[in-house]
């Protein structure tokens, strides 16, 4: 492709960086300050050439959005959970792009009362999120949080719900995280650290007070750990979590009495962590004490809860992952992965009944939904896979009978499942580790290496990338493109193992295993070189970086959402969100085993002269968790050494952070961005 309109070339001014004896000169260490006219003019400029290259494709973008938009139920609505006296329901009218929350007294059938139209909150704002929401015990106050900016910074207000009126008191720059005492008049919130945006404190705050009078409950001091507060599901405790990515911390206090001192549930161990549910006078804990790495259940009275207390229920496995649990008051319900992929597994507590719902397919996903009451017999779970849309299914635990309760609408009128043929194959991986990939094709595809295929992935965190349903992406697949997600190393999809195997200084893992993925999709003949395409967010664009930096020569085109690519950089400077509490999944840079090993793939500082594929980069100028200077400066310094016969694009949404535009319409836009890309390469190829 050959470029006709000049790229911006942003300015270098050397800036000088030394650690461990080694200097890293960054020549775009001047973008960092988005308060600067001239970074914004750099955006502005990098926009501009990005809407002037593609212009021509403009039509076909709005096509492709109108086609997406066509296949939504724009009149929908969640299935009716019942709690405390109310059916809640969100929905959505025609025209619309943001939820209206709802609530039904006692009945179905009785008058809807209006909690929060977005859409009219929403209203003049470029950008709009209601945060929490939540209602007091006695139905007539509502807690709820806004963001109109994207930073993932949110005031909390409260609204009378008998006559409508919003109070004064507004709680503001917090995490828009909060919850109810039960005497109706008590919200437990917490707040982050103006700069780093570190969740560090919970604040006490009374109905009617100021902001200034709130008390300080809890500061969590280690800059590694964040903090949260909730009410457990039996309403009974208020937790403070103190938690960062190895270890967790719980505090308690009875809910009933809000102006008393938290308790300390087990204090906290390096290594160890570990979650509470509350049903009548015990505790349940999933955790993985005890180099329990795949998680077990564990049971300790109320008022002895300390880990020399817990009685073991269900047992640590190597081969199967316990990630959740669901009290019931006959049943215990959990939530296991085996061999990647979710389990549902049901046991009667008297352990005479022991079964899994059955699932027929191997690209699916399986969760517990809401579930909000202890004496019932049924469970409310979702399942999707890749060619079935989502439901919301009734399950009864006694008689095993099921009610499809709602099934994802798909409109247009030519979607039909059995169109499409869903596979998991495996991956040999350089050290011999069998990498799973689920894909999705029309079945009347041919294997002859012709194919375009957009690969997937993510791999950190312990973020299990599971196989889900997506009527957007069949725009994608009826112009005969597969669909595959890498499933590997890094998330837990495999397990805690599969995790550890690929972070700190096994991170290499990661990227080596989304190439081996690339060359057997290629060796296999669904792809080429000439027509393979690879997609990745967040953490998932730095390894968008790694391959683009790498394995350049397997891609025709990249896709990197809000990458996090100067790792050095950001990892160096503490006052950047979310550093600190980053050290236990990359490493500490201060310590020069791990500086060496984040150096030799840090995207931004491995950038080198060669050919690199077709890029579309994307990034938010309020991103709270990838700040815009990394994609912003990364394209700066590619555009210095690549190939001009490849398109580089760096496109900036001026007015969201780290999850894009808000808005269930707004956001189909960024998505017909990114299709007519990879289309308009295809077409190209033509």
């Amino acid at each position: 492709m050959t470029n006709t309109i000049q790229a911006p070339i942003a300015k270098i001014i050397p800036t000088e960086l030394q650690k461990f004896g080694d200097v890293r000169t960054d020549n775009y260490f001047w973008l960092n300050n988005r308060e600067n006219p001239e970074v914004i003019d750099y955006l502005n400029k990098e926009n501009e050439y990005y809407q002037e290259m593609t212009a021509h494709t403009k039509t076909f973008q709005n096509e492709l959005y109108e086609e997406m938009k066509g296949r939504i139920k724009e009149d929908d609505e969640s299935v009716p959970y019942f709690y405390n006296g109310y059916y809640y329901i969100t929905r959505y009218e025609t025209g619309k792009g943001y939820p209206i929350y709802a609530r039904k007294k006692e009945s179905l059938t009785a008058p809807e009362e209006i909690l929060f139209d977005c859409n009219v909150l929403a209203d003049g704002q470029a950008y709009f999120k209601l945060g929490g929401m939540s209602i007091s015990p006695d139905n007539k106050w509502a807690i709820f949080s806004t963001d109109v900016i994207g930073r993932r910074i949110y005031n909390i207000q409260v609204k009378n719900l008998e006559t409508g009126e919003i109070l004064e008191d507004t709680i503001e720059k917090v995490t828009g995280s909060a919850v109810w005492a039960n005497d109706n008049q008590t919200i437990f919130y917490s707040s982050q650290d103006e700069q780093t945006l570190r969740s560090d404190k919970i604040f006490k705050h009374k109905i009617g007070t100021r902001q200034t009078d709130d008390v300080l409950v809890y500061f969590e001091k280690d800059d590694t750990f964040s903090v949260d507060v909730a009410k457990t599901k039996s309403r009974k405790y208020l937790a403070i979590e103190s938690s960062s990515t190895l270890t967790t911390e719980y505090r308690i206090l009875n809910a009933d009495t809000p102006d008393g001192k938290f308790k300390m549930f087990q204090k906290r161990k390096r290594g160890v962590e570990y979650s509470l549910s509350h049903y009548k006078d015990s505790f349940y804990i999933l955790t993985n004490k005890d180099e329990a790495d795949n998680f077990k259940l564990m049971k300790t009275s109320e008022e002895a809860t300390t880990s020399d207390h817990w009685e073991e229920l269900i047992a640590h496995r190597e081969e199967v992952l316990l990630e959740g649990v669901e009290l019931f008051s006959n049943y215990l319900v959990l939530e296991e992965r085996t061999g990647g992929l979710n389990k549902i597994r049901i046991m009667s507590w008297d352990r005479k009944e022991e079964y899994y719902l059955p699932f027929g397919s191997e690209t699916y996903t399986a969760f517990t939904s809401t579930n909000v009451d202890f004496e019932t017999e049924i469970l409310r779970y979702g399942y999707q896979s890749m060619a079935t849309p989502s439901s919301i299914i009734d399950f009864n635990m006694r008689t095993k009978e099921k009610e499809v309760k709602k099934e994802q609408a798909v409109l247009g009128g030519t979607f039909d499942k059995d169109n499409y043929i869903e596979e998991r194959v495996w991956a040999t991986a350089t050290d011999g580790t069998q990498i799973p990939i689920s894909m999705v094709y029309r079945k009347d595809l041919k294997k002859d290496a012709s194919n375009p295929l957009l690969l997937y992935a993510y791999g950190s965190y312990g973020h299990s990338m599971d196989a889900y349903f997506s009527s957007t992406r069949l725009s994608l697949l009826d112009r005969g493109f597969i669909y595959a997600i890498a499933h590997i190393r890094g998330g837990e999809d495999l397990g805690r193992q599969w995790y550890e195997d690929g972070k700190l200084l096994k991170k290499k893992n990661t990227f080596s295993d989304f190439i081996d993925c690339s060359k057997f999709v290629i060796n296999q003949k669904y792809t080429s070189t000439e027509h393979l395409y690879a997609e990745g967010g967040s953490a998932g664009g730095l390894l968008m970086g790694v391959i683009a930096n790498d394995a350049s020569e397997l891609y025709n085109g990249i896709i990197a959402q809000v990458p996090f690519v100067d790792v050095m950089t950001t990892m160096l400077d503490d006052t950047i969100p979310l550093t600190t509490g980053e050290y236990d999944e990359w490493g500490n840079p201060n310590i020069k085993k791990y500086y060496k090993y984040m150096m030799s793939y840090s995207p931004y500082d491995n950038v080198k002269k060669q050919k690199y594929p077709h890029m579309y980069v994307s990034t938010g100028l309020h991103d709270s968790q990838v700040q815009y200077w990394e994609p912003a400066k990364w394209v700066a310094k590619l555009r210095t050494v690549k190939d001009e016969s490849t398109v580089l694009y760096l496109d900036t949404n001026m007015d969201a952070g780290h999850g894009g535009a808000s808005g269930r319409f707004e956001a189909l836009k960024e998505l017909a961005k990114e299709f007519s890309f990879l289309l308009e390469l295809e077409k190209i190829k033509e």
